[in-house]
């Protein structure tokens, strides 16, 4: 089958009619293989240096959460869950080079999760995502709804990669090859982390957050058309500004903002660099 044409056309029906078209189970049963295997994905790299978004994609995924019916999935009477039939977990074996280290993480069907990823104990791994070889999920972190991880990422302990569906258009979050994502770091709203670069523990990027280039003396924003990018091997902290009101600056008041420091030089690459051993 030509599954987006498929996934397009059903996600146009209204429900009544959906549920009783005779394809709509094999094209649910396609798209699920398709991005358990790495097939299809909400986005990915243009050829041009840029992203491309398929929206058809997660109008797969939003086809699947439409036709799922919510089921026990209790593995016994202790560990309760109720979820809708469509929306398992993840099956994995030992075949396909993923360590998935015990204590109580889940990865949820229509992942991608390439040989060499560890998963640390306890994290998260929501459908859609799609997470290069090496890259390490520390604990406590979340990778949400359709987020692009790249390869050789180290999403450090209890940081937040944001998850998107609606509107179908948005960007999800991009995280490129050999980024270090600091713990207790959030990345939301379609931005994109470009390859190499450093997030410093408690960085939180978002579509609203300026980011002050004290390198190039530049403040990069998001736009209508583009989301907030981080330049590719920009080392960036958390950081404060001066409310510039009277009463802010009379109370000495001032909000977080994110400041690229450095660009990435030997002295990064020696204390970023990831552990060949735990691989």
């Amino acid at each position: 089958m030509n599954l987006q044409h498929e996934i397009e056309r059903l996600y146009a029906l209204d429900t009544a009619e959906l549920k009783y078209d005779p394809l709509v189970g094999d094209v649910c049963s396609e798209v699920l293989r398709s991005l358990n295997h790495g097939l299809i994905r909400a986005a990915q790299p243009d050829g041009a240096g840029g992203w491309q978004v398929n929206s058809w994609v997660k109008h797969g995924i939003l086809l699947l959460f439409r036709m799922g019916k919510m089921v026990d999935m209790s593995s016994n009477d202790i560990f309760r869950f109720f979820d809708k039939d469509t929306l398992d977990t993840k099956r994995i074996t030992i075949d396909d080079g993923i360590r998935v280290v015990p204590g109580g993480s889940t990865i949820r069907t229509g992942a991608f999760i390439s040989p060499g990823v560890i998963c640390m104990p306890p994290m998260y791994i929501n459908i859609g995502a799609w997470i290069g070889a090496d890259t390490m999920v520390d604990s406590h972190a979340l990778v949400g709804t359709c987020a692009q991880i790249g390869s050789r990422v180290h999403i450090s302990a209890a940081a937040q990669i944001g998850g998107v569906l609606e509107p179908a258009g948005a960007r999800p979050v991009i995280i490129e090859d050999e980024v270090l994502v600091g713990g207790n770091c959030g990345v939301y709203e379609g931005v994109r982390v470009c390859r190499r670069a450093v997030l410093g523990s408690g960085v939180i990027l978002n579509a609203s957050t300026p980011v002050y280039d004290l390198v190039n003396q530049a403040i990069l924003r998001s736009t209508s058309d583009k989301p907030l990018e981080i330049p590719e091997g920009a080392v960036v902290v958390a950081g404060a500004r001066t409310v510039q009101s009277e009463w802010g600056s009379q109370h000495g008041l001032s909000v977080s903002t994110p400041l690229i420091v450095k660009y990435r030089d030997e002295k990064t690459d020696a204390r970023t660099a990831l552990e060949g051993a735990l691989r």
